[in-house]
């Protein structure tokens, strides 16, 4: 397979970089800073794409290379994949769901218990050395709190899960009612808000839950509520988030995501009502290993004729 063209688009892992130097010729869009010139000398040998949440695969890329099989996608989140321009042509789209599920529901309770408990702003206080003169302020209780996840999908049920081992109810709003589940379902953003201490997002991000988070839901969640996100970005309308934040109409939010990354809005960054982490759901070592070991799995079933592993369209 040494002989198939491979177009990575974006930094991702120098462990999958590694894996796929050894089984095609791997090209990094990176290092062509003249990407005209750089699809005319090498189109037509490029035979799968491997994206990300970054950079993925649009119009534009997919028709740039007439000879693309397969895009390959080192995240769940398919939203920067034209996916229906992708199944008009034919070509093969796969991810890598369940394998970071764990990581990305660890990370949210850890940001729910770092927002409500006030822990990076103790550790700011003890580095400090304010801690000298006198006590930090109380925070807020996690256990109990009434828990209400927006998308209750892989990762929204294994949040959930986490979160009823701390007994807090759990309430959920997708798309439609989960008949399996028994968690309380809203039909509405809004009166999921309205009845939960933390609102969490946890859904795709899709043209129907782009700005999911607006003003009307973030006045509905009021000034005792707090918000999570480790969706994607665009969920939350950010200047509704910031202003809301900066007035103090929620008590705080906790944030992996945001919607222009990785440029995340100055006016955030004094205030001690929200923590920041810079998109690092899947972030562990073992999680990124398993990742790269899928997106190169399903590269090799697919010039093996063999099944997908991961298949999207």
């Amino acid at each position: 397979m040494d002989a198939i063209g491979v177009l990575l688009t974006f930094p991702m892992s120098s462990y999958l970089e590694q894996e796929l130097d050894k089984r095609f010729n791997l090209f990094r869009l990176w290092n062509f800073p003249q990407k005209n010139d750089f699809f005319k000398d090498n189109s037509g040998s490029i035979r799968a794409v491997v994206a990300n949440v970054n950079v993925g695969a649009n119009r534009e890329l997919i028709d740039s290379l007439p000879a693309l099989e397969i895009v390959s996608c080192y995240s769940v989140g398919l939203d920067k994949v034209d996916l229906r321009h992708c199944k008009q042509k034919g070509i093969r789209v796969t991810n890598t769901p369940d394998v970071l599920t764990d990581d990305a529901a660890d990370l949210a309770i850890g940001l729910m218990l770092t927002t409500l408990r006030g822990i990076s702003e103790c550790d700011r206080y003890v580095r400090g050395g304010l801690w000298k003169k006198g006590d930090f302020k109380l925070t807020t209780k996690f256990s109990g709190k009434k828990v209400g996840i927006i998308g209750l999908g892989r990762i929204g049920t294994a949040i959930a899960k986490r979160a009823e081992a701390f007994n807090c109810p759990i309430s959920y709003y997708s798309r439609s009612q989960k008949p399996e589940s028994n968690y309380k379902y809203f039909p509405s953003v809004v009166e999921l808000a309205s009845d939960c201490d933390i609102l969490v997002v946890a859904c795709a991000l899709t043209e129907e839950t782009r700005h999911i988070i607006n003003r009307q839901v973030i006045d509905a969640l009021g000034p005792k509520g707090f918000l999570i996100n480790i969706g994607r970005g665009p969920h939350i309308d950010e200047p509704e988030l910031v202003s809301a934040l900066v007035e103090r109409r929620i008590a705080g939010a906790g944030l992996d995501v945001y919607e222009n990354e990785p440029h995340v809005p100055e006016e955030l960054f004094g205030l001690d009502n929200v923590v920041l982490v810079p998109h690092i759901g899947s972030g562990t070592v073992e999680t990124r290993i398993v990742m790269a070991d899928l997106v190169v799995g399903n590269l090799e079933a697919h010039f093996s004729n063999n099944p997908l592993l991961t298949p999207v369209v």
